[in-house]
């Protein structure tokens, strides 16, 4: 069968497909959203009653060629590093760049990634964050930089009021020293 049209076929079922929320989760605060099949004996959702929420069931679920596949209509494969590239086909596979991959590395991932021709999914427009991620870095080393150099300024700032100080008190010592001198010379 061909792979678009089951895609528009899923497509359609998912877009007349009810939200599966719990049963009474919104009465009672200790449950959360998430399906859980209903085990009450009066349950009107197990009993399949009109107009109460729909049950989970096989009508709702994809053609099975299409399962798990990406919107795209290729299958989604998360890459953590560049070497996981190489073991995978453009034609089949789209790439998930990892969330806990640093920037540098996505950088690199998805420069061979274009090179070698595959689509990203979770990356909207790759070439542009590519300009914004080198920017960030550029502007992170240079404010680095600022940073050192600002550090350096202060030190050089704080050694220069100490020697004046130090000079100051030099200075001091000597005129006591004088005046001491001066005071002894006066005493005899």
């Amino acid at each position: 069968m061909d792979t678009e049209r089951l895609l528009e076929v899923r497509r359609s079922i998912k877009s007349r497909k009810p939200e599966f929320i719990r049963q009474d989760y919104h009465k009672k605060p200790g449950l959360k959203r998430k399906w859980r099949k209903p085990k009450g004996l009066h349950s009107k959702i197990r009993l399949n009653k009109g107009g109460k929420s729909r049950k989970v069931s096989k009508g709702y679920g994809s053609p099975r060629e299409v399962r798990g596949l990406h919107k795209s209509g290729l299958e989604g494969r998360i890459v953590a590093n560049i070497s996981h590239l190489d073991v995978l086909d453009n034609k089949k596979h789209g790439i998930i760049i990892s969330s806990s991959t640093g920037k540098k590395n996505r950088i690199v991932i998805l420069k061979k990634a274009k090179e070698l021709g595959f689509n990203v999914l979770n990356i909207r427009n790759p070439e542009e964050y590519i300009r914004n991620a080198e920017q960030e870095i550029a502007d992170k080393k240079k404010a680095k930089k600022d940073e050192k150099r600002d550090a350096k300024e202060k030190e050089s700032k704080k050694e220069e009021k100490l020697s004046g100080k130090a000079e100051d008190d030099d200075k001091k010592e000597a005129e006591k020293k004088e005046k001491e001198k001066l005071l002894t010379k006066r005493e005899r």
